[in-house]
């Protein structure tokens, strides 16, 4: 209503014994949310019934919030740190810190292979990626799966704290090992989103798995036995990789449903 309604209209309102009809009851309500000189009125026009009614009801409200549990106060440090990472991971975490620890000292001892901290770059998210989004690996699956922060954008987040620790690691064996930090972080950062975007079909740990395992069967084993740094990884190529991991995420954004829809290996 875009007037005051009449006294009339408001004591009728008030009245539970007389009758309007929908559209004037539904248009007095709309105005009322917004005026409270109106709302004033039609408390006035209440019978005494009515108003010892609502002081009852009053009342009985006030007492149950009195006597029920103190409210919830905000998410506890452990809860807000379960959005950006699963305990579960630490040991592979520790397992990927180790291992490329282990690289730098190989590429300090051999010089005969190629660099092992780069041929490990692209899969050394991996193990933390497969089980940033698992219900095998996330004791509060079933609670976290169904708020509205689930999905592509809970698994982003997570990746992100594998990553915060993966990154700085291969940072520092990169300048360790003298290797170029392009041609570590940013096949690092294509494999962890093809991931991702192989993760909407097929389930993050499968994809991480299947990624892996081709991997190290068409690149690292030839480079181990010819000797030679894979074409992939020659100073040049991080431009590919870069345009890579922008395609790759275009993908897994237009996929963000699919991420609610798979289910045990997701």
């Amino acid at each position: 209503m875009t007037t005051h309604p009449s006294p009339a209209v408001i004591a009728r309102y008030a009245d539970r014994e007389a009758s309007l009809d929908e559209v004037t009851v539904w248009s007095v309500e709309v105005h009322l949310e917004g005026c409270a000189d109106c709302r004033a009125q039609v408390a006035g026009s209440t019978t005494d019934n009515s108003r010892d009614l609502l002081a009852r009801v009053a009342a009985g409200v006030d007492h149950d919030i009195a006597a029920g549990p103190a409210p919830a106060g905000r998410p506890s440090w452990s809860a807000a740190r379960n959005r950006w990472l699963v305990w579960h991971s630490a040991p592979w975490l520790i397992m990927t810190v180790a291992v490329l620890g282990c690289a730098v000292l190989l590429d300090a001892l051999q010089s005969s292979i190629p660099s092992v901290v780069s041929l490990l770059a692209p899969v050394a998210p991996l193990p933390g990626v497969a089980i940033a989004w698992s219900r095998r690996h996330d004791p509060a699956w079933e609670l976290v799966a169904g708020t509205p922060a689930a999905g592509l954008a809970m698994l982003l987040r997570r990746t992100a704290g594998v990553l915060a620790v993966v990154v700085p690691a291969l940072a520092l064996a990169s300048t360790r090992t003298g290797v170029s930090l392009a041609l570590t972080l940013l096949p690092c950062v294509a494999f962890t989103v093809a991931t991702i975007a192989l993760g909407a079909f097929v389930g993050v740990r499968r994809a991480a798995a299947g990624l892996g395992t081709a991997w190290a069967i068409a690149v690292v084993v030839p480079a181990v036995v010819t000797a030679q740094l894979p074409a992939a990884l020659q100073p040049g190529s991080s431009g590919v990789w870069a345009l890579l991991a922008l395609a790759l995420a275009g993908l897994a954004a237009t996929r963000a449903d699919n991420f609610r829809r798979l289910t045990s290996h997701n």
